[in-house]
């Protein structure tokens, strides 16, 4: 029996952000689905088996953090990594409380955040395909 590919959901309300989020991951071989708003995401009903969320936290509407609230609360698995536009300590602190795997400032370093992903997808439990780092 083969693994599920692992899926990379991008939660970012900036368009251009986000289609560039998504081609770097592609480009790295993950699957990804992007949405614009947490409120998108929730309505698709995104499974967290082999998946993790990298989301912004300053977003219309929900917040990427007030997003992974309310799924940790609903007893969800899934890992987050947040990226943001304005690195401050309470941001940097808010996530930290979140539980999120990483945090990144725009602009992300793209190794970084492949890494971080990598590492979030391994460290869910679980049995994933993930591509290797580099190709």
């Amino acid at each position: 029996m083969t693994a599920k590919q692992a899926t990379v959901y991008v939660v970012e309300d900036d368009a251009s952000v986000r289609r560039a989020l998504e081609r770097l991951l592609r480009s790295a071989g993950l699957e990804v689905r992007g949405f614009g708003s947490a409120a998108e995401f929730l309505q698709a009903g995104c499974r967290a088996e082999n998946a993790c969320v990298v989301a912004d936290v300053r977003m219309q509407g929900m917040s990427g953090l007030q997003l992974q609230r309310q799924l940790k609360q609903a007893g969800s698995p899934f890992r987050f990594i947040f990226v943001t536009g304005q690195d401050t300590e309470e941001t940097r602190a808010a996530a930290i409380r979140a539980g999120g795997a990483a945090l990144f400032v725009k602009p992300v370093d793209d190794q970084a955040l492949l890494d971080a992903i990598h590492w979030a997808l391994a460290s869910s439990g679980g049995s994933v395909n993930v591509p290797p780092r580099g190709g």
